[in-house]
C-alpha cells in the first residue's frame, strides 16, 4: 500500500502498480474475483480485515489505497473501518462524485486514494483524508505519477523515490507492465530502509508487488508475493 506508480498508454489504457510495505505475518490472499455491493471485482484480500488496498472491476474502475495523508500521523485506534474496506465500499456507487458526496469518511485513519476510471476515455483522482478533510484533486492522466506512503517515507525520500522514477521513464519511451514491475522490484541505492523493496528489520518489508493494465480490449493482473 505504500509505492504505487500510473503510467498512461493513450486514450483509455494504462498500467497502475503498487507495492505492499507491510508487517510479514499480515499475509495476503491471492487475487480473485469476489462479489463487492453486487459488483465482480477482482483484488488480493487482506484476511485480517477482509478489505484490500488495490481491486479492480475490469469494466471501469481500478482502484489502489496508500497509507497516511500529507505527512505522517499519530495512530489512534479504535477507528470506525478499515480503510481496506472503505475502498470496496466505492462500489456502491456509481461514480467519483457519488461517492465523494455521499460516503462518510469520519473515524477512519488518513489515506490517499487513487481511482482511475476508463470508458471511452480515460480521468483519474486523488482522494486524501486527514481525519479532517477530504481532499480531491483530478490528476493528469496524460502524465506518469508516482505516489509513496507518507507513513513511511518522509518528505525527502518521497523526493528521492520521483527522481528515481523520473530517471527510469527517461529511459522508457513505451511503457510495458513487465518492466514497470522489474522496477517496483529493483528501483534504489541500495538502501533496505527507502528502495522500493524495503525490508526494515523484518518488522515492515515490501511483501508483493501488484499490477494492473487495461488496454482496449483486456486487463491484465499482475501479483508477486515476495515473501512465500
Amino acid at each position: 500500500m505504500c509505492t504505487v506508480t500510473f503510467l498512461p498508454k493513450g486514450k483509455s489504457s494504462y498500467i497502475l502498480t503498487s507495492n505492499r510495505d507491510e508487517t510479514p505475518k499480515r499475509a495476503a490472499l491471492a487475487p480473485e474475483a469476489y462479489t463487492a455491493h453486487g459488483k465482480e471485482v477482482f483484488f488480493p484480500k487482506d484476511p485480517l480485515a477482509g478489505g484490500t488496498w488495490v481491486a479492480t472491476d475490469k469494466q471501469q474502475f481500478t482502484l489502489c489505497l496508500l497509507n497516511g495523508a500529507f505527512e505522517k500521523h499519530h495512530h489512534k485506534p479504535p477507528y470506525k473501518l478499515s480503510r481496506g474496506i472503505m475502498l470496496l465500499d466505492f462500489f456502491k456507487y456509481n461514480n467519483i462524485q457519488s461517492f465523494v458526496e455521499q460516503y462518510d469518511f469520519s473515524g477512519i485513519e488518513p489515506f490517499t486514494l487513487i481511482l482511475i476510471e476508463s470508458n471511452n476515455s480515460l480521468s483519474a483522482t486523488e482522494l486524501v483524508w486527514d481525519e479532517m478533510k477530504l481532499y480531491v484533486r483530478s490528476l493528469d492522466v496524460t502524465q506518469p505519477q508516482i505516489w509513496s506512503s507518507s507513513t513511511l517515507y518522509p518528505e525527502a525520500v518521497r523526493a528521492e523515490r520521483k527522481h528515481w522514477f523520473k530517471l527510469w521513464l527517461e529511459a522508457h519511451d513505451k511503457f510495458q507492465q513487465n518492466e514497470i514491475i522489474d522496477f517496483h522490484k529493483t528501483g534504489g541505492k541500495g538502501d533496505e530502509w527507502n528502495d522500493f523493496v524495503m525490508n526494515r528489520e523484518g518488522k515492515v518489508q515490501t511483501v508483493s508487488v501488484t499490477s494492473i493494465e487495461k488496454n482496449t480490449d483486456y486487463y491484465t493482473m499482475v501479483y508477486e508475493d515476495l515473501i512465500s
